[in-house]
């Protein structure tokens, strides 16, 4: 059996450090847990997805997947802090709103789901509160929270814990020795944990032992997913000219990114491509996670493409292209020849109905529009596939 958290490097050194800060965080999460600290329900759905490391899980594809099961039957609204937003406040995306002022993130959502609301805010309940009562968002039914597992301010309905494979909790140390933010038992406030990118080949006893080794509470349910990917975007051009994974056999290919993890993606290129792990047909300019591309990096993408051998292509996620398409000074060949890789997600297991009713059902029951919610949650969501399928009920404990 392979090594599920096989991309976890502690720095022994700072363990000393780590104890410090999780007294920190277990002293404000007693905060909380006693009272002492409010958290606030509100008399509408909202729905948590985030995780409890830094980097990235794939909250992005999971919010988006939530979105496609949701919109066709109420009124959506996400809401971001909008890491790394050059303005402040709250912050409603409308056709005109660049994306220094929400993120590349709520940026990358707004763009692909033009009839949902996308809403930035530092603080959560103030956001929650301008999406249900300002004009020009009251209609909404459900509210997304993205990145939003440590902020306790806030009691979701449904809290969604997102766990990436390649970095199971259960093998982390906190901050600043590992990448906790806060100790492996915060685990315990999800109502669902998703263990997400994982290999498309698990087999049946891995599953077992990874449902075993995460060790959940009797009201918790765990779920795994993988990366679906779509047919290539170009960043620039024709959005529909998509060019099918297929094409990238027989290419040189550059993966662009500025995202916290790009293993599985590697992985998976390397499959689509056909190709070894040592074949240098797949190089790679790595930036940080949500970099700021500025003119000495994109001088380096330009050189780093023109080195490489014909016929060549430029792969990047949607989140980098977000930034991308805003920047100066990229040559006319790279224009040209990058292109955006979309993920979705995919249940493992046949696990997609089981998820998806669970998530509509809580939606129905507590939709401020019952009746609109009940009439519209009489149909197939657009991801549901099977006949006869009724969507059940579901209780969640109170966190």
């Amino acid at each position: 059996m392979r090594t599920e958290g096989d991309f976890i490097k502690i720095n022994e050194s700072l363990l000393p450090l780590s104890w410090l800060y999780g007294i920190g965080v277990r002293f404000r999460n007693w905060l909380f847990d006693v009272g002492l600290l409010k958290t606030r329900a509100f008399g509408i759905p909202v729905i948590s997805v985030g995780n409890i490391t830094v980097g990235g899980a794939g909250k992005t594809p999971h919010v988006e997947y939530l979105i496609r099961l949701l919109e066709n039957h109420v009124k959506v609204g996400v809401l971001s802090r909008g890491y790394k937003r050059k303005s402040k406040g709250y912050v409603l995306a409308d056709q005109d709103t660049p994306m220094s002022d929400i993120g590349d993130e709520p940026y990358q959502m707004h763009r692909k789901f033009p009839d949902i609301y996308v809403a930035v805010d530092k603080k959560r309940t103030e956001g929650i509160d301008r999406l249900q009562y300002d004009d020009a968002t009251k209609n909404v039914d459900v509210i997304l929270l993205d990145d939003a597992y440590q902020h306790r301010y806030v009691k979701p309905g449904i809290n969604i814990l997102l766990v990436d494979y390649h970095r199971l909790i259960i093998y982390d140390k906190l901050l600043p020795a590992g990448r906790l933010r806060e100790p492996q038992e915060g685990k315990s406030r999800a109502d669902i944990v998703i263990v997400t990118k994982c290999p498309k080949d698990l087999k049946p006893m891995e599953f077992r032992v990874l449902t075993k080794a995460m060790n959940l509470f009797p009201y918790q349910e765990l779920f795994f997913t993988t990366l679906d990917y779509r047919p290539l975007l170009p960043v620039f051009g024709d959005p529909q000219a998509t060019l099918p994974l297929g094409d990238l056999q027989g290419k040189n290919i550059l993966l662009l990114t500025g995202i916290a993890s790009t293993r599985q993606m590697v992985q998976d290129l390397r499959q689509m491509m056909n190709i070894g792990t040592h074949d240098d047909r797949l190089r790679q300019l790595q930036f940080g996670d949500h970099h700021d591309f500025k003119d000495k990096d994109i001088e380096a993408i330009n050189d780093t493409f023109a080195a490489m051998p014909e016929p060549r292509l430029i792969v990047t996620t949607e989140k980098d292209a977000a930034r991308l398409i805003f920047c100066e000074g990229l040559s006319e060949e790279v224009r040209k020849a990058l292109y955006a890789l979309p993920i979705k997600i995919k249940f493992m297991l046949d696990e997609e109905e089981n998820f998806n009713s669970k998530i509509l059902s809580y939606v129905r029951k507590n939709s401020r529009n019952s009746i609109l919610v009940k009439s519209k949650d009489d149909h197939k969501s657009k991801d549901s596939h099977h006949s006869g399928h009724r969507t059940g009920t579901i209780s969640f404990r109170n966190n």
